[in-house]
């Protein structure tokens, strides 16, 4: 089996309503013209990323407008949409940074609340406090293409190697991020840490981001990726709005786990993994 993923590097700018329908345009693109199987969001897809207006912005999952476009994108185009990220706000007032799945047939199949919440201080480069407005999910996200079964993060999620391994130790066989990067450690870290959690793994990893916005609060580093459980960058974006399309062949998983087999040569005598929810 092979799936056909489509990584949309979405221009986040302007009104909602205009990011949406650009969107969703690029779900029909990807799906109609790429013939992708699944199609993949960015992080804060729906307004550009901005702590100040996170609050403002915040929807009720499924019934918020975000959630309804999405839903009748999947449906109209018969295809598995994950939605990226936007802002939830669930009934207590609370606020999450959220990914939806939606499947072919417009149904909600997975909702994925950001688990590392991101905290950074580089003087004069890139400060982030996303404790202050969000609260953290507090579980593992999984769902099916076919019998491929698919783990979720969002952005910060890619730095914590245990949280990766616990999904591998699930049976996912892809990991998919929507991200928004920012430039400064995206030259440093986006590609090693897509290619780590491949390569530790034996799984393909899609990192998808935002276009680049050199006007944006946080400015996006691009170059979408799709990684093969080798370790193999197979597809790369550039900085631009494009639609990144790689060919996932499945019997690659096998291949890299029978002629390299880490995972069952672990020293449980030494050391374990310990999933808890």
């Amino acid at each position: 089996m092979v799936i056909r993923i489509a990584l949309v590097q979405l221009k986040i700018a302007g009104a909602r309503e205009k990011i949406l329908k650009n969107a969703v345009d690029l779900i029909r693109i990807a799906k109609k013209e790429k013939f992708a199987n699944v199609v993949v969001l960015p992080e804060s897809f729906n307004i550009p990323y901005s702590e100040a207006d996170f609050a403002a912005n915040a929807e009720a999952i499924p019934s918020g407008e975000t959630s309804q476009a999405l839903s009748e994108a999947a449906s109209h185009f018969g295809v598995y949409v994950v939605g990226g990220s936007f802002v939830e706000r669930d009934r207590d007032g609370k606020l999450f940074n959220t990914c939806t799945v939606w499947g072919p047939d417009g149904a909600l199949v997975a909702k994925h609340r950001k688990v590392h919440l991101c905290d950074t201080n580089i003087p004069e480069k890139l400060v982030v406090n996303e404790t202050s407005v969000f609260t953290r999910g507090d579980s593992y996200t999984t769902f099916y293409v076919g019998e491929t079964k698919i783990g979720l993060g969002i952005c910060w999620d890619m730095r914590f190697p245990e949280f990766a391994a616990a999904y591998r130790a699930d049976g996912c066989d892809l990991l998919i991020y929507p991200a928004v990067c920012d430039c400064y450690t995206g030259e440093l870290h986006w590609e090693l840490l897509a290619r780590a959690r491949a390569v530790d793994n034996q799984v393909f990893v899609a990192f998808c981001s935002p276009a680049r916005d050199p006007h944006a609060d946080l400015v996006a580093y691009g170059h979408s990726l799709v990684v093969d459980p080798w370790g193999r960058v197979i597809q790369k974006g550039t900085e631009f709005q494009e639609i990144v399309v790689a060919d996932l062949v499945l019997k690659t998983l096998p291949e890299a786990r029978s002629q390299i087999p880490v995972l069952q040569q672990k020293r449980g005598d030494l050391y374990e993994l310990v999933k808890k929810k």
